[in-house]
């Protein structure tokens, strides 16, 4: 573990063991609205404590849900304080030097809205996107209950598995970062490949909508 890696991880263990459920908490508020916080050192790290006794299993993964959630409510309300208007307006100024224009923005958030609770609750499951998918969310205007309950599903099942694996490898509970770090590389290559085929998928549309355009028949003089 590197050193400054080490002193977070020192600073977390110093809150979780002053403060218990309520540092859980605002530990793990932290690490949404602040990814660099990683949660694989928080919640292991509070499940080793469950073995001891010190805290209780349901206690902490409650906690930890919970902060989980108070954070990503933060960003869903940055996102939809940024809205349409600030996208839009980078697009309409941007947008050609990045291939996207505001009929493409309208057709992803179409399938934000479609399918945007199965989006928020597997993003929760993906530590590169579990926090900063709740932009998205906030800038769809998707309502807030569906939201929530999709969030807390999400972040439940990933706290829940954090705490449980600090309570199976008790003083060894470090190990998960290697594991989450196994997870975050797999993670990242099947992701990196469902963009490479996207893009290429909506290229190859781009391609063909020009192509299939009708063709202007210019008028004759005179006529």
């Amino acid at each position: 573990m590197g050193d400054l890696l080490s002193q977070l991880a020192d600073t977390i263990q110093e809150i979780i063991k002053t403060a218990g459920y309520p540092g859980i908490t605002l530990v793990m508020f932290l690490e949404n609205v602040f990814p660099p916080i990683p949660s694989e050192l928080v919640m292991p790290f509070a499940g080793f404590l469950t073995a001891d006794g010190e805290l209780n299993f349901f206690g902490i993964w409650i906690a930890g849900t919970i902060g989980s959630v108070l954070g990503a409510v933060v960003l869903y309300y940055l996102g939809r304080w940024a809205s349409d208007s600030v996208v839009r307006n980078f697009l309409r100024k941007y947008g050609r030097w990045v291939t996207v224009s505001e009929k493409d923005y309208d057709r992803a958030l179409s399938y934000f809205d479609r399918y945007g609770e199965i989006i928020i609750f597997v993003g929760r499951l993906i530590p590169i996107i579990r926090s900063i998918i709740s932009i998205p969310a906030g800038a769809d205007h998707m309502p807030m209950p569906r939201f929530l309950l999709f969030t807390t599903l999400g972040a439940s099942i990933w706290t829940g598995i954090l705490a449980y694996a600090g309570r199976a490898l008790g003083e060894n509970w470090e190990d998960v970062m290697h594991f989450v770090e196994q997870y975050q590389q797999v993670t990242m290559v099947v992701l990196v490949i469902g963009f490479i085929v996207l893009a290429g998928w909506w290229l190859y549309y781009k391609f063909n909508s020009r192509n299939n355009q009708p063709l202007a028949i210019e008028e004759e003089p005179g006529q």
